[in-house]
């Protein structure tokens, strides 16, 4: 029996915070940031012709990626006859997503440096077409791990054999990848208590080490320890230690959501927004009860701790003992966020507020995202995440890096 006496220690952070972005900033279809910086040669995009197709551009291997449709002239995977309606430009095909033009932009040539011009970059006969939404009828106790994919704000799907982008498939998981079945630490929220939004659509993905829900809900925990699924196995490295503070190897009541997607023609990166509860801070901050939110990527991109891509500028991942505790009694946000989630009544607790994490990807890559939370050390006082806005970046020639930041006011 863990014993709870440990005096309250303080709210101030305990390390720098990361900085790194990606940039962008438009909004853009099923989830994505920035522009092409349009390059030279781009058509209107509507069907397979290049209506304002310029001679002086052309290139490509038969020399006229206007005429030759069988031929991938701009080498993006993608033929004319596939789909591809400006074979001059490789930021447009039916693989790629759509970049809403910034505003002011347009108007000129692009390139580098210069403003996007407004183009149907997906191939779809429409320019700059809202954003799609696809989780704002999911139900809260709906367990499909595409249903919480959805939630994140992934919305398209596609298949290994094809080339387009988005889902390929979605699994509930232990932390370590082996399968888990989806209980009352899952659930799809249109908002957590009274003043935390959901970030985009109208649900965003709730992961738990006890329950993920509200006071108010059905199946709420009512306390601030609940335990489901017991001791887990911890993926290789983790639970992260963290330097001068005593750690535990043991974890428990873990679950995680993995995506398998490919990413867009033109994208150079993704980011996403999430929100860190636990009650275990701010007593156990620095003790063995390091309680964990983690991200991990298969294939790893440069710059992510033993593949997870959650973590401050110490890289500690996410947990009580990570720089961005901003949410608590006496902190830079103060309680509002933790009103009525069970977080204000259960216990005292505290949360780091929406944080934003950004990582590089290849474009057309397949890659996984496990998304997983435990408690470490014992099963008790409980963490909980919300994941939201899963965003494409597709910056053209912008450097994305990993990292993690306060989501910008």
């Amino acid at each position: 029996m863990r014993r709870r006496w440990l005096p309250v220690l303080f709210c101030a952070p305990i390390s720098l915070i990361l900085a790194c972005s990606a940039g962008g900033g438009s909004s853009l279809e099923d989830g994505y940031v920035g522009g092409t910086g349009a390059s030279t040669g781009k058509g209107t995009g509507t069907g397979n012709t290049n209506d304002t197709f310029d001679p002086s551009t052309s290139g490509g291997p038969d020399g006229n990626c206007s005429t030759q449709l069988a031929i991938d002239d701009d080498n993006d995977g993608f033929t004319d006859n596939e789909g591809d309606c400006n074979d001059c430009d490789a930021n447009v095909n039916p693989g790629a997503v759509e970049v809403a033009t910034p505003m002011g932009g347009g108007g000129g040539s692009g390139g580098a440096g210069g403003a996007p011009e407004p183009a149907d970059e997906n191939c779809d006969t429409q320019i700059d077409e809202a954003p799609v939404v696809c989780d704002s009828n999911l139900a809260l106790n709906d367990t499909s791990p595409v249903s919480a994919a959805n939630a994140l704000g992934l919305c398209a799907t596609t298949t290994m054999s094809e080339k387009t982008h988005g889902i390929i498939s979605a699994l509930w998981m232990r932390a370590n990848g082996t399968p888990a079945t989806a209980q009352l630490n899952t659930g799809n929220l249109n908002g957590f208590g009274p003043n935390v939004l959901t970030r985009e659509g109208g649900r965003f993905a709730v992961l738990s080490s006890g329950h993920a829900r509200t006071p108010s809900m059905p199946g709420a925990c009512g306390s601030l320890t609940c335990s489901i699924n017991g001791p887990g196995t911890p993926p290789p490295g983790f639970p992260a230690a963290v330097p001068n503070c005593p750690g535990a190897s043991n974890i428990n009541d873990d679950i995680a959501l993995e995506v398998q997607m490919r990413a867009p023609t033109n994208a150079t990166g993704y980011s996403f927004d999430f929100s860190f509860y636990s009650f275990e801070y701010p007593e156990w901050v620095c003790t063995s009860y390091n309680d964990q939110f983690i991200a991990l990527v298969d294939p790893p991109p440069m710059g992510a701790q033993n593949g997870n891509i959650t973590f401050d500028s110490m890289n500690n991942p996410v947990s009580v003992n990570i720089a961005f505790f901003q949410v608590c009694q006496g902190c830079p946000l103060g309680t509002a966020e933790l009103q009525g989630t069970g977080f204000d009544v259960w216990n005292d607790a505290g949360a780091t507020g929406w944080l934003v994490t950004t990582a590089p990807v290849n474009g057309g890559e397949v890659f996984k995202i496990r998304f997983a939370i435990w408690d470490t050390g014992d099963a008790a006082w409980d963490s909980t995440v919300l994941i939201d806005n899963f965003r494409w970046i597709a910056n053209s020639g912008t450097n994305v890096v990993v990292g993690t930041n306060p989501v910008p006011e």
